[in-house]
């Protein structure tokens, strides 16, 4: 079971504020990798994490073709890092896309002022640290 940390989930939650932007790194069914800051980046729950996708662009296109995907967090003077692995889906309408949307950070929102984005949620699957597996499903 995935059981995000509190020292987890404060750096996720607080991430914007502390300029620490969450990558994602996702790819295509073909294979083609890529690589994106995700500034909205949240803790959702203890094992979910969420954005808003509001640029619609290569990550949002990959989740939908493979939903399988990993979230870099690397705070150099915290000295944190963690990679978490897992899958996503991506909520284009409904209760979710609109929950996440209210828990996003206000200067992720205004850089989509028409509210064309898109929730994604990942049910995380592993936690890496360096070379240890910090938890796993």
């Amino acid at each position: 079971m995935i059981d995000f940390t509190d020292e987890m989930v404060t750096a996720l939650d607080n991430s914007f504020e502390d300029r620490m932007i969450v990558e994602v790194a996702s790819a295509s069914k073909a294979g083609m990798p890529d690589i994106a800051f995700k500034g909205s980046a949240m803790a959702w729950d203890r094992e979910h994490i969420a954005w808003w996708e509001r640029s619609l662009g290569t990550t949002f296109r990959n989740l939908q073709e493979n939903p399988q995907c990993c979230l870099f967090y690397r705070n150099a003077v915290a000295r944190q890092v963690w990679k978490f692995f897992g899958v996503a889906q991506v909520f284009t309408e409904g209760d979710l896309r609109q929950q996440v949307m209210d828990r996003t950070v206000q200067a992720e929102l205004d850089r989509d002022p028409e509210r064309k984005g898109a929730a994604v949620i990942v049910r995380v699957d592993r936690i890496v640290m360096g070379p240890r597996v910090l938890q796993e499903r």
